[in-house]
């Protein structure tokens, strides 16, 4: 029997954050996630979705040309054939990324794979998700994110940053304004202001195409 998966949408933009940002992508969208994070703008894709082999998705991936992909949800995890997909881009050549919620087990994943382990905050309203395991098996390939929605949730990241050591088990530690809750320039001043070793960013696909579909 043919391993599926279930696909909310495949297409090709530009990288809109981790350390790959402004490089065109593939981005392969999983359908369904368990979390419900409050700031989500991806919740079209918490049901529906189409029923794809791999054989399917990777042809459909191929068709562009690329050399960058990035598997992203919804929450990819949830579906164990995530992992069989990741193998078979990484066996092609690709350049793959995979976008996590950090509330699912990593240590599957094939370590070519730059896995992108997102620290739920308090202002998520998912910090209970946080599996804190996955931490011990970063390496420099992978990156930590965290979306920063208050002051608050900024001091707690930096806490975590600090008992982790997370600068110097991951290859990027990422800190994010979550869109609309906490000033972009006030989380770059914060950062500025501890001098911390973190990569601030910001979601290009937001400021170039107002998160519309496909982008």
């Amino acid at each position: 029997m043919q391993e599926t998966l279930r696909i909310t949408e495949i297409f090709y933009s530009l990288q809109g954050e981790t350390r790959s940002s402004g490089l065109p992508t593939v981005f392969v969208r999983l359908t369904g996630c368990p979390l419900r994070c409050q700031y989500c703008d991806t919740a079209y894709a918490f049901s529906g979705g189409e029923l794809m082999s791999l054989d399917a998705i990777c042809a459909q991936i191929a068709s562009y040309k690329p050399r960058y992909i990035c598997v992203t949800g919804g929450e990819p995890l949830a579906q164990p054939n995530c992992i069989a997909l990741l193998k078979r881009l990484c066996d092609a050549g690709y350049e793959v990324s995979l976008e996590t919620s950090g509330a699912l087990d990593i240590a599957a994943t094939d370590p070519r794979v730059s896995r992108v382990v997102d620290l739920k905050t308090p202002g998520s309203a998912e910090v209970s998700r946080n599996l804190y395991s996955n931490l011990d098996l970063l390496t420099g390939n992978d990156q930590v994110k965290f979306v920063i929605c208050s002051r608050e949730d900024y001091d707690w990241a930096v806490s975590k940053l600090i008992e982790y050591r997370l600068d110097q088990r991951a290859g990027e530690v990422l800190f994010s304004p979550s869109h609309q809750q906490v000033s972009a320039r006030a989380l770059a001043e914060w950062i500025i202001a501890d001098n911390l070793p973190v990569r601030f960013q910001m979601q290009l696909h937001k400021l170039l195409w107002n998160d519309e579909p496909g982008h």
